[in-house]
C-alpha cells in the first residue's frame, strides 16, 4: 500500500511532507530481514536504523520532479527541464541502503 498527500502537497510542522510511505506486510518483511526478524532483539536493532538519509532523499528527488513539470508546463525550454531530470537520475544514483 502507498500513502499519499490526498490534495496538493502536504506540509508539517517541519516543512514539506514525504510524498509517500510504504506500508510492507510481514510476509514481504519476513523476505527481506530474514526469517527471525520479529524475535525481539531484531526488531529493536531494525527499530535504531537511521531513515533520514532516505527520507530526505525522497524529498528531494520530490521537488526536482516538481520543478520539471512546472519548467514542462510554462514552456521553458527542454534543456531547462532537462536540468531536473538529470538532478532526479543524479539522486538516484547515490548509495542507499535499498531495504529501508
Amino acid at each position: 500500500m502507498v500513502l499519499k498527500p490526498a490534495e496538493g502537497l502536504a506540509r508539517g510542522p517541519r516543512g514539506l511532507a514525504q510524498p509517500a510511505l510504504k506500508c510492507r506486510g510481514r510476509e514481504y518483511l519476513r523476505l527481506i530481514y530474514g526469517p527471525e526478524y520479529t524475535a525481539p532483539e531484531n526488531l529493536a536493532r531494525l527499530r535504531q536504523r537511521r531513515v533520514r538519509g532516505k527520507q530526505s532523499l525522497a524529498l528531494r528527488e520530490f521537488a526536482l520532479g516538481l520543478e520539471a513539470l512546472y519548467r514542462f508546463v510554462e514552456h521553458e525550454p527542454l534543456y531547462r527541464v532537462h536540468e531536473c531530470v538529470f538532478g532526479v537520475l543524479a539522486l538516484e544514483s547515490e548509495p542507499m541502503d535499498a531495504s529501508l
